[in-house]
């Protein structure tokens, strides 16, 4: 029988035989254009702003850290970056509220050496386990506690202010919040000195420093970036800093181990944290942005020049610090005796 042409004898057929045939040809063509497909929406991120919580009172030294590095994450990332201060509990309200969000990328947390290695051990009742409900994404750097003075106090040196305080009992100092890296410093001074300092917790850096300053207050231990500029003004007196060496913004003041008190080290980090189960994409896109914007200079001067030790990390390192440093606190918290109601 002789072959017969379909679109001779069925033209309808042929239609359709043809029309298929387009279609299977171009299918990898769409796929290697990269034309819209089903579920290509939900694989871009960000795609929407980006809740960063910081777990303190505006005008610290987290907030000064999370708004400058939060801008450079933005322009990164492409979406904005908002900054949400949820003060209270030490940090522990603010850091609760990113355990439970969605583990999508769009709620992330300033934690802290308070919040997420020594809260744990000095609260009754903390809501989340910082080794467990959190994911680590990228460490921000460590800062500077001062012990500072008023002016009005008559003591230039640590050994003055601890036979100061033998001699007027009852002498307190302050802090940017019960359970912080602070407290936790006034508490290790007050032990090592059996000086008698009396802790009286403020809710952030700024209200504390403004007694200070107003007369209300006469010690307080703080993070350096918030008191920098009133030290550099004469308005407070730098006694001692906590760490292991000098702050490079205050070369001519010692540490608390050279003023005399063998050993002691308390040096404050802090990092970016997601609710638990965060995507592995997603939190190699937030590390990338955070580590790149650490590294940038200009980022790098406005936080030195603050009083803070910008550096980033891989969020693998961050989480091995986590549980170091949750390990170690425990220990230096029970030894201290410091306990939160």
């Amino acid at each position: 029988m002789p072959f017969a042409c379909p679109s001779t004898n069925h033209p309808s057929r042929a239609r359709r035989a043809l029309m298929q045939s387009a279609l299977v040809l171009a299918l990898p063509v769409t796929l290697a254009l990269g034309l819209p497909r089903a579920g290509h929406a939900a694989e871009a991120y960000p795609s929407k702003p980006i809740r960063f919580v910081v777990p303190y009172a505006a005008g610290g030294t987290t907030d000064l850290v999370a708004r400058t590095v939060g801008q450079r994450v933005a322009e990164k990332l492409g979406q904005p970056v908002v900054i949400e201060n949820r003060p209270g509990a030490g940090g522990n309200i603010g850091m609760d509220a990113v355990s439970k969000a969605a583990p999508d990328g769009y709620t992330i947390g300033f934690g802290a050496i308070s919040t997420n290695a020594l809260n744990p051990h000095i609260y009754k009742h903390v809501p989340f386990d910082p080794r467990k409900d959190f994911t680590a994404i990228s460490l921000l750097g460590t800062s500077t506690i001062v012990l500072e003075v008023s002016e009005s106090l008559p003591v230039k040196t640590v050994p003055e202010l601890i036979a100061y305080a033998k001699a007027h009992p009852g002498l307190t100092y302050a802090t940017a919040g019960t359970g912080t890296s602070m407290h936790l410093a006034g508490a290790m001074f007050s032990q090592m000195t059996q000086a008698g300092l009396v802790h009286v917790p403020y809710k952030g850096s700024s209200p504390a420093i403004n007694d200070m300053l107003g007369g209300h207050l006469q010690v307080m231990f703080d993070n350096l970036p918030a008191s920098l500029p009133h030290i550099q003004a004469g308005k407070l007196r730098a006694l001692a800093v906590a760490g292991k060496t000098r702050s490079p913004s205050l070369p001519n003041v010692p540490t608390l181990a050279e003023a005399g008190l063998a050993g002691y080290s308390v040096e404050p980090w802090f990092g970016v944290y997601g609710p638990a189960n965060l995507p592995a994409p997603v939190v190699q896109a937030l590390n990338a942005a955070f580590v790149e914007a650490l590294a940038r200079p200009d980022v790098r001067d406005k936080l030195t020049q603050a009083g803070f030790n910008p550096k980033g990390s891989s969020a693998a390192e961050l989480q091995t610090l986590t549980q170091t440093e949750y390990d170690r606190f425990g220990k230096v918290a029970k030894d201290a005796a410091i306990t939160v109601d």
